[in-house]
């Protein structure tokens, strides 16, 4: 009877200390990044992660416990969603691990359904450096971290920038930190005229380089990726350098506008010329079709002949740039009316000059 009723009280006694352990279970589903910025996977090493064996299958192919708490990182999900298509391979291997990231995504969506999820900043940065660097930026990556994985799950999540679900801390070192911040900042500036998904997705991406989980071969590998891509998104709007000759003193010369975003744009342009050479008209709401170039014709005045560099910047309604400056350059050969007339006066004073001595040597020799 004793041992029953000892039997009895540890029952009650350790039955609530499970349910708690039960509801403080935390399964984090995050890993280093795969994919590049230009899109094709550094390795197919995730198909391998993939796997039930494997180190993100063994937390989804499990059997279901109740009162799991899932902290999930939405930039990881998306590289696996990348993967359920035709992927490619930076090795130019051939891709292997489609139908294991189509099974580990729907385990995902199975195993959590009806539990609790919390989504990370995306790309799992590290919040305190990313906060230093960027904190407007950092809000912009949990928002967006939340909404890619309600997208990827097909239900809603949390999402608590206060909470303390991340973890562990960027080995980034001065000279990549930097090369973060100018390519942020690049992004951004280029933001401010470009409502694009491509842009909004490339500008989150770029915090997986602050993510712990990041070895040092890693960090220079996806930073000099990160920047590479950056480069080529921000040529994608732009202004045609050249050079022109100008033969007359007022002129129309074509300035060609490019944007090769999916949406149109609205920008101004501001033409600045390095001398007091000419005077050049600047563009105000200039709007750019999506996939499309247009010809703009650069009003030109000469004040005075020789060559001459002209700055073509894109900025946003507060003058701000947004894309490196085009340079344009002219050389004008144009002489002004004063000057012409003051060379051809002269010629004719020579003329005279010269016949008046031809007459002078010829009555030399009649006498």
């Amino acid at each position: 009877m004793k041992k029953f009723i000892l039997l009895l009280v540890g029952f009650f006694v350790f039955l609530p200390l499970s349910a708690a352990q039960a509801a403080d279970q935390v399964v984090r589903i995050t890993a280093k990044a795969h994919q590049t910025f230009t899109g094709e996977f550094r390795n197919d090493e995730l198909a391998q992660d993939l796997t039930p064996t494997g180190s993100l299958g063994k937390l989804v192919y499990t059997p279901r416990v109740t009162n799991k708490i899932w902290v999930i990182d939405a930039a990881l999900v998306d590289e696996v969603i990348a993967m359920t298509g035709d992927y490619t391979l930076a090795s130019k291997a051939e891709p292997v691990g489609s139908e294991t990231a189509i099974a580990w995504l729907n385990q995902l969506k199975q195993i959590t359904t009806g539990q609790e999820v919390v989504a990370l900043a995306y790309g799992n940065p590290d919040v305190s450096l990313a906060r230093r660097l960027a904190p407007s930026e950092l809000k912009n990556n949990y928002a967006y971290g939340k909404s890619q994985l309600e997208a990827a799950l097909g239900r809603a999540v949390r999402s608590e920038p206060n909470g303390g679900w991340s973890k562990g801390k960027s080995g980034l070192n001065y000279q990549l930190r930097k090369a973060y911040s100018d390519n942020r900042k690049a992004l951004t500036k280029l933001s401010r005229v470009v409502s694009d998904p491509e842009l909004i997705k490339s500008r989150a991406q770029l915090s997986k380089l602050l993510s712990p989980q990041l070895d040092k071969d890693s960090r220079d590998f996806f930073s000099y990726s990160a920047s590479a891509a950056v480069d080529e998104i921000v040529n994608k709007l732009r202004i045609n350098s050249g050079k022109y000759q100008i033969t007359t003193a007022n002129a129309k010369l074509p300035v060609t506008v490019i944007n090769e975003f999916d949406s149109d744009v609205m920008i101004n342009i501001y033409m600045i010329p390095i001398s007091s050479r000419v005077v050049v008209d600047s563009f105000v709401e200039v709007s750019i079709p999506a996939r499309s170039k247009r010809q703009l014709e650069m009003g030109v005045e000469v004040i005075a002949p020789g060559q001459t560099v002209v700055t073509a910047q894109i900025t946003d309604n507060e003058g701000n740039p947004v894309v490196p400056d085009a340079l344009l350059a002219l050389n004008s050969t144009v002489i002004d009316a004063r000057v012409a007339w003051f060379t051809t006066g002269a010629a004719i004073l020579l003329l005279l000059a010269g016949v008046a001595q031809s007459v002078r040597r010829v009555r030399r020799r009649v006498k």
